[in-house]
């Protein structure tokens, strides 16, 4: 069973007097332990479309389930339960708190759960190691590299075990090496904890360790395999 559908999915936007689809008529299963790449050139869709996945925002026309809840459907209290229990999240921008450690932010989602002192405390170092960052728990993100900010990142989008981490351009701001090796982490957690991750992204490394590759241009779904991206790369 997929635990994301989307269903004839349409955003429009309007500019002035003028209509635009930054996406049209998209459908889409992922199932549980997919890694998976949405990507396409500025202006593809691929960033509007994880917007949606994330119920960050809403569909002009169709349907997006996570699970069995058809998020259209959902409370604005609603949506975010679902983004805070259901769904992880790894921006490009890293999004850390800057006044909190590496482990308070790790713990925050976690406090917002309501999930107890000692247990958060505990899951939150556990992660922090499993990432690569034990020693680095009492540094505020000023005090670590970029390299080091998106692995906090990544440690606080797993922790709560959603049913989905969304990743929007997670190593847009990182060398090729660092990025390189953030993307071999993730790609071991998805191996070893069956974590599904979706990631928009336009980077070749994104594409190389991808299990599964969504090509999207002028809104809509041009591919859905790895073999189809590498044969357009050779022609």
């Amino acid at each position: 069973m997929a635990i994301l559908r989307i269903e004839q999915v349409t955003k429009r936007y309007q500019q002035e007097d003028i209509f635009v689809d930054a996406l049209s008529a998209i459908s889409l299963e992922i199932h549980q332990g997919e890694f998976t790449a949405l990507i396409g050139p500025s202006g593809s869709g691929k960033t509007t479309l994880l917007n949606l996945i994330g119920a960050l925002d809403s569909p002009t026309k169709g349907k997006i389930w996570v699970e069995d809840k058809e998020i259209g459907q959902l409370s604005r209290q609603a949506l975010s339960r679902l983004r805070l229990k259901k769904l992880g999240f790894i921006f490009q921008e890293y999004n850390l708190i800057p006044v909190l450690s590496a482990l308070e932010n790790v713990e925050y989602v976690m406090l917002l759960q309501g999930i107890e002192d000692s247990i958060r405390q505990k899951r939150a170092i556990n992660m922090l190691r499993e990432v690569g960052l034990q020693g680095m728990e009492h540094r505020r993100p000023a005090q670590l590299s970029g390299g080091q900010q998106q692995r906090v990142a990544v440690a606080r989008a797993i922790v709560s075990e959603p049913v989905i981490v969304l990743a929007d351009e997670p190593t847009a701001n990182l060398d090729s090496k660092t990025g390189a090796s953030l993307l071999d982490l993730m790609r071991d957690l998805n191996k070893r904890r069956g974590i599904t991750f979706v990631f928009s992204s336009h980077d070749p490394m994104v594409i190389e360790r991808a299990k599964r590759v969504v090509r999207l241009k002028d809104g809509q779904i041009v591919s859905d395999n790895k073999e189809d991206i590498s044969e357009q790369a050779g022609s």
